[in-house]
């Protein structure tokens, strides 16, 4: 009986000596999408920079018509769908609008005699946007209009600048080309993003990321990788 109370009284010293756990606190998403942030000394809400989105496109309708022999003009219209599901009472009320001007890369391979492989790699910058609630725009027309033409000017200056020469040779191929930096990414001569060319082709966008670098869409991460080794070697002469 002795060595049976001894036994029970280790047990509930052992359990007073360990410290109760303390229950997992679930983060309120919606909380920190909808707080104020601060970038560059401006105050915004909504997603965090440096985190992404995803979304599924339904079977959409692309036309275009040509201007001249290398220009043309392109309507889009499809319904996107969140991968996955947006947290609980996060994001704006259902009716709000965005005006958005897309700049990118389109490459496109032809497959056979109607179709075609279509990929795209750019920048899309938010111009206005209305609330659900009001029937004026954030921003007049031609506020966007200024605030477009600043974007392009940024733009110009990025690609009239000296880009990170590129030269390396992966899986016995070899590859020369440039890095244009996305200015807005770059900060005290550090820069997170490049817009990648090699052998004359658009390889899209590499993005520096805490391990290694990504190109989205690009599967081979080994050749992500040696690109991004090759910008930090170019960047070093």
């Amino acid at each position: 009986m002795k060595t049976a109370t001894r036994k029970t009284t280790a047990k509930k010293k052992a359990a007073a000596a360990t410290p109760p756990r303390k229950k997992a606190v679930k983060k309120d998403l919606s909380k920190t999408y909808n707080e104020f942030k601060e970038f560059e000394g401006r105050q915004y809400t909504g997603m965090k920079i440096g985190r992404s989105h995803k979304w599924n496109y339904d079977a959409g309708v692309w036309k275009e018509t040509k201007i001249t022999p290398d220009l043309w003009e392109l309507s889009y219209a499809v319904t996107k769908r969140r991968a996955g599901h947006a947290p609980e009472g996060s994001g704006v009320p259902v009716g709000t609008e965005y005006h958005w001007y897309i700049m990118a890369h389109q490459n496109v391979r032809k497959l056979n005699a109607n179709d075609y492989t279509t990929s795209m790699a750019g920048l899309k910058l938010k111009l206005a946007h209305k609330r659900a609630d009001k029937e004026k725009w954030s921003l007049s027309g031609k506020t966007q209009r200024k605030h477009l033409i600043e974007f392009l000017q940024e733009i110009i200056a990025q690609l009239e600048k000296e880009p990170a020469p590129l030269d390396l040779t992966y899986n016995e191929k070899h590859y020369l080309g440039e890095a244009i930096p996305i200015g807005q990414t770059c900060h005290d001569g550090f820069c997170e993003e490049y817009d990648i060319i090699l052998n004359d082709a658009s390889m899209g966008i590499i993005r520096r990321m805490k391990k290694g670098w990504k190109i989205d869409g690009m599967e081979d991460k080994k050749f992500v990788n040696a690109i991004g080794s090759a910008i930090v070697q170019s960047l070093s002469k």
